[in-house]
């Protein structure tokens, strides 16, 4: 394990050694589809214990079965409608993970919704309400409740899913786009609040241009076949969450950068 801080192209290329995250209990949000997915099942493979929180129990169940199917330790299915969950809902289900599984070393912050692509000046208020509940809110709820698992082993990791219109707003990305820009900042101050007391971590990832439905939506004349897989991104993911990262610190890491 080294302990130097690594550049943005090391995260990338990151190379996991076989059961780098064994020991290791994560928590992953839109576990059922897409990059969280692919997301739960890596971690698995690397020998975490994998928490799959979603709204959809049919698609976690499936995740469950590929991750017992391949060998891995046993998952936990923890349903939950981020769009409909109070603050009590979140505190109980850090209750649960506390009593229950004992210890929480990670959570990778990727449920999410594109809402609209429209002018903000025609944005629907509705819509917009529930992008930044979704996207923000229950981001930042859901962090504020683990925290007190996480600061209770050593070097937790938080990992917040952003885009690069969180970094660089563009016009009509309306309430995705502001959604994103508050995950950067929400991870920014919490490294500033927690960096000197803490050996908890925050970082954030943009998973650029890869080829999941919420990609589709946004760009549906795009051919899906250019883009690059959830898999081949992965690297980054098992590196924040494995101990040879433990420096890495309120960094914001582009995974296809321009």
């Amino acid at each position: 394990m080294t302990k130097t801080l690594l550049t943005h192209d090391q995260i990338r290329t990151f190379n996991p050694e076989p059961n780098c995250l064994n020991g290791k209990t994560i928590l992953v949000t839109g576990a059922g589809d897409g990059i969280g997915r692919v997301a739960a099942l890596t971690y698995a493979k690397y020998g975490a214990t994998v928490l799959l929180l979603g709204k959809t129990v049919s698609k976690l169940e499936a995740v469950y079965d590929e991750i017992e199917a391949a060998g891995g330790k046993q998952p936990a299915i923890m349903p939950m409608n981020l769009e409909s969950a109070s603050y009590s809902d979140m505190q109980q289900l850090a209750n649960l993970i506390q009593t229950e599984i004992g210890e929480l070393h990670g959570v990778l912050h990727n449920a999410g919704i594109l809402g609209a692509l429209t002018p903000l000046e025609m944005y629907d208020i509705v819509t917009f309400e529930q992008v930044m509940r979704i996207n923000t809110t229950a981001t930042f709820m859901l962090t504020q409740v683990l925290m007190p698992l996480l600061k209770d082993v050593d070097n937790g990791s938080f990992v917040f899913t952003t885009s690069s219109v969180g970094s660089h707003p563009r016009a009509f990305w309306g309430a995705y786009a502001l959604s994103k820009q508050a995950v950067e900042g929400m991870s920014d101050i919490f490294t500033q609040e927690t960096q000197n007391t803490t050996s908890l971590r925050f970082n954030c990832i943009n998973p650029g241009a890869t080829r999941t439905n919420m990609r589709a939506h946004a760009y549906p004349g795009e051919n899906p076949m250019t883009l690059k897989t959830p898999e081949e991104i992965m690297p980054a993911y098992v590196c924040l969450m494995s101990d040879v990262s433990i420096r890495v610190r309120g960094q914001v890491i582009d995974l296809q950068p321009k």
